[in-house]
Protein backbone atom coordinates (compact mmCIF):
# COMPACT_ATOMS: atom_id res chain seq x y z
CA UNK A 1 0.00 0.00 0.00
CA UNK A 2 1.31 3.77 -1.30
CA UNK A 3 1.09 6.52 0.94
CA UNK A 4 -0.53 9.16 -1.03
CA UNK A 5 -0.70 12.11 1.61
CA UNK A 6 -2.51 15.44 0.41
CA UNK A 7 -1.78 17.50 3.51
CA UNK A 8 0.47 20.11 4.50
CA UNK A 9 1.47 18.57 7.98
CA UNK A 10 2.07 15.15 7.66
CA UNK A 11 5.14 14.15 9.34
CA UNK A 12 6.84 12.37 6.55
CA UNK A 13 6.06 14.45 3.74
CA UNK A 14 3.89 17.24 4.51
CA UNK A 15 2.96 19.70 1.84
CA UNK A 16 5.10 17.88 -1.18
CA UNK A 17 1.51 16.60 -2.79
CA UNK A 18 -0.77 18.88 -1.65
CA UNK A 19 -1.22 20.26 -5.45
CA UNK A 20 -3.61 17.55 -6.94
CA UNK A 21 -1.28 17.12 -9.58
CA UNK A 22 1.54 16.21 -7.79
CA UNK A 23 -0.41 14.38 -5.87
CA UNK A 24 -1.65 12.19 -8.39
CA UNK A 25 1.63 12.08 -10.05
CA UNK A 26 3.05 10.54 -6.89
CA UNK A 27 0.31 8.26 -6.99
CA UNK A 28 1.24 6.87 -10.43
CA UNK A 29 4.74 6.81 -9.49
CA UNK A 30 4.32 4.15 -6.64
CA UNK A 31 2.21 2.26 -8.80
CA UNK A 32 4.26 1.73 -11.31
CA UNK A 33 7.17 1.10 -8.63
CA UNK A 34 5.56 -1.68 -7.41
CA UNK A 35 2.28 -0.50 -5.19
CA UNK A 36 -0.73 -2.71 -4.96
CA UNK A 37 -3.14 0.02 -3.67
CA UNK A 38 -2.68 3.68 -3.54
CA UNK A 39 -3.99 4.94 0.03
CA UNK A 40 -4.99 8.94 -0.53
CA UNK A 41 -5.00 10.96 2.74
CA UNK A 42 -6.29 14.60 3.22
CA UNK A 43 -5.81 14.65 6.97
CA UNK A 44 -2.80 14.34 9.07
CA UNK A 45 -2.83 11.95 11.84
CA UNK A 46 0.26 12.54 13.20
CA UNK A 47 0.98 13.59 16.87
CA UNK A 48 -0.53 16.30 17.89
CA UNK A 49 -2.44 16.73 14.60
CA UNK A 50 -5.58 18.72 14.83
CA UNK A 51 -8.93 17.41 13.27
CA UNK A 52 -9.47 18.88 9.57
CA UNK A 53 -13.30 20.49 8.73
CA UNK A 54 -14.60 17.63 6.14
CA UNK A 55 -14.96 20.34 3.56
CA UNK A 56 -11.52 20.81 3.32
CA UNK A 57 -10.50 17.19 3.38
CA UNK A 58 -12.95 16.40 0.54
CA UNK A 59 -11.32 19.31 -0.94
CA UNK A 60 -8.00 18.26 -0.90
CA UNK A 61 -8.71 14.11 -1.44
CA UNK A 62 -11.42 14.07 -4.08
CA UNK A 63 -9.65 15.68 -7.04
CA UNK A 64 -6.77 12.93 -6.41
CA UNK A 65 -9.05 10.17 -5.44
CA UNK A 66 -11.04 11.00 -9.05
CA UNK A 67 -8.22 11.20 -11.27
CA UNK A 68 -6.26 7.94 -9.98
CA UNK A 69 -9.33 6.02 -10.13
CA UNK A 70 -9.26 7.22 -13.62
CA UNK A 71 -5.53 6.71 -14.85
CA UNK A 72 -4.09 3.94 -11.88
CA UNK A 73 -4.24 0.71 -12.80
CA UNK A 74 -4.46 -0.48 -8.40
CA UNK A 75 -7.25 -0.25 -6.51
CA UNK A 76 -7.62 3.31 -4.62
CA UNK A 77 -8.02 3.51 -1.09
CA UNK A 78 -9.06 6.85 1.05
CA UNK A 79 -7.51 7.29 4.62
CA UNK A 80 -10.07 8.77 6.12
CA UNK A 81 -11.77 9.23 10.00
CA UNK A 82 -15.06 10.23 8.32
CA UNK A 83 -18.44 8.76 6.70
CA UNK A 84 -18.88 11.89 4.82
CA UNK A 85 -15.39 11.53 3.15
CA UNK A 86 -15.66 7.93 2.65
CA UNK A 87 -19.05 8.04 0.72
CA UNK A 88 -17.69 10.46 -1.32
CA UNK A 89 -14.63 9.12 -1.92
CA UNK A 90 -16.42 5.52 -2.56
CA UNK A 91 -18.78 7.25 -5.02
CA UNK A 92 -15.49 8.59 -7.02
CA UNK A 93 -14.35 4.89 -8.08
CA UNK A 94 -12.63 3.95 -4.45
CA UNK A 95 -12.74 0.37 -3.24
CA UNK A 96 -11.37 0.80 0.20
CA UNK A 97 -11.48 3.12 3.53
CA UNK A 98 -8.70 2.80 5.92
CA UNK A 99 -10.46 4.32 8.82
CA UNK A 100 -7.43 4.85 11.72
CA UNK A 101 -10.34 5.17 14.32
CA UNK A 102 -11.57 2.46 13.67
CA UNK A 103 -15.93 3.52 13.21
CA UNK A 104 -15.58 6.27 15.55
CA UNK A 105 -18.28 8.00 13.10
CA UNK A 106 -21.03 6.08 14.05
CA UNK A 107 -21.97 6.26 10.34
CA UNK A 108 -18.81 5.51 8.60
CA UNK A 109 -19.16 1.00 8.80
CA UNK A 110 -22.87 1.52 7.26
CA UNK A 111 -21.08 3.82 4.35
CA UNK A 112 -18.87 0.68 3.93
CA UNK A 113 -21.18 -1.93 3.82
CA UNK A 114 -23.38 -0.05 1.65
CA UNK A 115 -20.98 0.29 -1.28
CA UNK A 116 -19.56 -3.09 -0.88
CA UNK A 117 -15.94 -1.90 -0.24
CA UNK A 118 -13.39 -3.28 1.84
CA UNK A 119 -12.65 -1.29 5.37
CA UNK A 120 -8.70 -1.57 7.10
CA UNK A 121 -10.05 -0.84 11.12
CA UNK A 122 -7.19 0.23 12.81
CA UNK A 123 -6.46 0.68 16.91
CA UNK A 124 -5.56 4.20 18.31
CA UNK A 125 -5.11 4.96 22.06
CA UNK A 126 -6.89 8.13 22.04
CA UNK A 127 -7.02 11.01 19.04
CA UNK A 128 -4.33 12.08 17.44
CA UNK A 129 -3.68 15.40 19.20
CA UNK A 130 -3.69 13.33 22.59
CA UNK A 131 -2.73 9.92 21.44
CA UNK A 132 1.38 10.62 22.64
CA UNK A 133 0.18 11.72 26.00
CA UNK A 134 1.66 8.64 28.41
CA UNK A 135 0.08 5.48 26.56
CA UNK A 136 -0.56 2.67 29.07
CA UNK A 137 -0.90 -1.04 28.66
CA UNK A 138 -1.20 -3.86 30.89
CA UNK A 139 -0.30 -5.93 28.11
CA UNK A 140 -0.59 -4.26 24.51
CA UNK A 141 -0.60 -6.83 22.84
CA UNK A 142 -3.75 -8.05 24.20
CA UNK A 143 -5.11 -5.16 24.56
CA UNK A 144 -4.80 -4.09 21.08
CA UNK A 145 -6.31 -7.35 19.87
CA UNK A 146 -9.28 -6.94 22.04
CA UNK A 147 -10.05 -3.71 20.88
CA UNK A 148 -9.73 -4.89 17.07
CA UNK A 149 -12.20 -7.89 17.82
CA UNK A 150 -14.57 -5.29 19.50
CA UNK A 151 -14.63 -3.00 15.90
CA UNK A 152 -14.62 -5.89 14.12
CA UNK A 153 -17.59 -7.06 15.23
CA UNK A 154 -19.00 -3.84 15.05
CA UNK A 155 -18.53 -3.67 11.48
CA UNK A 156 -19.80 -7.20 10.73
CA UNK A 157 -22.96 -5.80 13.03
CA UNK A 158 -23.12 -3.03 10.24
CA UNK A 159 -23.19 -5.44 7.30
CA UNK A 160 -19.23 -5.28 6.33
CA UNK A 161 -18.52 -8.91 4.98
CA UNK A 162 -15.88 -10.90 6.42
CA UNK A 163 -14.19 -10.79 3.76
CA UNK A 164 -13.43 -7.27 3.44
CA UNK A 165 -12.36 -6.75 6.60
CA UNK A 166 -8.52 -5.96 7.70
CA UNK A 167 -7.05 -4.88 11.14
CA UNK A 168 -4.20 -2.70 11.66
CA UNK A 169 -2.15 -2.65 14.79
CA UNK A 170 -1.60 0.81 14.83
CA UNK A 171 2.21 1.27 14.91
CA UNK A 172 2.83 4.76 16.78
CA UNK A 173 -1.30 5.61 17.36
CA UNK A 174 -0.90 5.67 21.38
CA UNK A 175 2.20 3.45 21.98
CA UNK A 176 5.55 3.65 23.19
CA UNK A 177 8.87 3.03 21.52
CA UNK A 178 8.85 -0.24 23.32
CA UNK A 179 4.88 -0.72 22.61
CA UNK A 180 5.73 -0.50 18.84
CA UNK A 181 8.86 -3.29 19.08
CA UNK A 182 6.48 -5.70 21.32
CA UNK A 183 3.47 -5.99 19.02
CA UNK A 184 5.76 -6.49 15.91
CA UNK A 185 7.75 -9.23 17.80
CA UNK A 186 4.46 -11.06 19.02
CA UNK A 187 2.65 -9.78 15.77
CA UNK A 188 1.79 -13.56 15.43
CA UNK A 189 -0.24 -13.69 18.11
CA UNK A 190 -2.19 -11.05 16.64
CA UNK A 191 -2.54 -12.56 13.32
CA UNK A 192 -4.12 -15.64 14.79
CA UNK A 193 -6.20 -13.95 16.88
CA UNK A 194 -7.94 -11.56 14.63
CA UNK A 195 -8.34 -14.25 11.52
CA UNK A 196 -8.62 -11.25 9.07
CA UNK A 197 -5.41 -10.01 7.31
CA UNK A 198 -3.07 -8.13 9.33
CA UNK A 199 -1.96 -4.36 7.56
CA UNK A 200 1.23 -2.82 9.26
CA UNK A 201 2.35 0.28 8.54
CA UNK A 202 5.84 0.92 10.13
CA UNK A 203 7.26 3.44 7.54
CA UNK A 204 9.51 5.86 8.79
CA UNK A 205 7.59 5.90 12.13
CA UNK A 206 9.45 7.42 15.16
CA UNK A 207 9.90 4.15 16.88
CA UNK A 208 12.35 3.26 13.85
CA UNK A 209 14.44 6.26 13.95
CA UNK A 210 15.08 5.62 18.04
CA UNK A 211 16.77 2.55 16.39
CA UNK A 212 18.79 3.55 13.19
CA UNK A 213 18.67 7.54 13.23
CA UNK A 214 16.55 10.39 11.69
CA UNK A 215 18.22 10.52 8.64
CA UNK A 216 15.68 10.23 5.56
CA UNK A 217 17.93 7.01 4.19
CA UNK A 218 18.38 4.87 7.83
CA UNK A 219 14.26 5.66 8.41
CA UNK A 220 13.88 3.86 5.09
CA UNK A 221 16.54 1.01 5.70
CA UNK A 222 14.50 0.50 8.95
CA UNK A 223 11.67 1.10 7.33
CA UNK A 224 12.18 -2.02 5.00
CA UNK A 225 13.42 -4.46 8.07
CA UNK A 226 10.28 -3.82 9.75
CA UNK A 227 8.52 -4.46 6.74
CA UNK A 228 10.13 -7.85 5.38
CA UNK A 229 9.68 -9.02 9.44
CA UNK A 230 6.00 -8.05 9.53
CA UNK A 231 5.23 -10.43 6.38
CA UNK A 232 7.35 -13.42 7.97
CA UNK A 233 5.22 -12.90 10.91
CA UNK A 234 1.95 -13.22 8.72
CA UNK A 235 1.10 -9.50 8.01
CA UNK A 236 -0.37 -9.25 4.39
CA UNK A 237 -0.36 -5.76 3.90
CA UNK A 238 2.17 -3.03 4.41
CA UNK A 239 1.69 0.40 4.09
CA UNK A 240 4.87 2.67 2.88
CA UNK A 241 6.19 5.92 1.00
CA UNK A 242 8.76 3.83 -0.96
CA UNK A 243 6.36 1.45 -2.56
CA UNK A 244 9.46 0.39 -5.14
CA UNK A 245 11.88 -0.38 -2.33
CA UNK A 246 8.91 -2.81 0.01
CA UNK A 247 7.90 -4.67 -3.27
CA UNK A 248 11.49 -5.36 -4.19
CA UNK A 249 12.56 -6.41 -0.77
CA UNK A 250 9.11 -8.09 -0.51
CA UNK A 251 9.92 -9.74 -3.98
CA UNK A 252 13.18 -11.33 -2.37
CA UNK A 253 11.52 -12.95 0.45
CA UNK A 254 8.95 -14.48 -2.12
CA UNK A 255 11.84 -15.92 -4.07
CA UNK A 256 13.83 -17.41 -1.18
CA UNK A 257 10.30 -18.36 0.34
CA UNK A 258 9.62 -20.31 -3.14
CA UNK A 259 13.37 -21.36 -3.52
CA UNK A 260 12.48 -20.31 -7.28
CA UNK A 261 15.45 -21.14 -8.97
CA UNK A 262 14.22 -19.58 -12.13
CA UNK A 263 13.57 -16.17 -10.83
CA UNK A 264 17.45 -15.99 -10.28
CA UNK A 265 18.90 -18.35 -13.10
Amino acid sequence: MGIVNVTPDSFSDGGAFLDPDAAVAHGLALAAAGADVLDVGGESTRPGADPVPADEELARVLPVVRRLVAEATVPVSIDTRKASVAAASLAAGATIVNDVAAGADRELFGVVASAGAGLVVMHMQGEPRTMQHDPHYDDVVVEVGDFLLDRLAAARDAGVHTASLCADPGLGFGKTPTHNVELLARLGELVARVEVPILVGPSRKSFITRIVGDDLAARDDGTLAVAVWAVEQGARIVRVHDAGAAADALHVLDVMAAADAEAVA
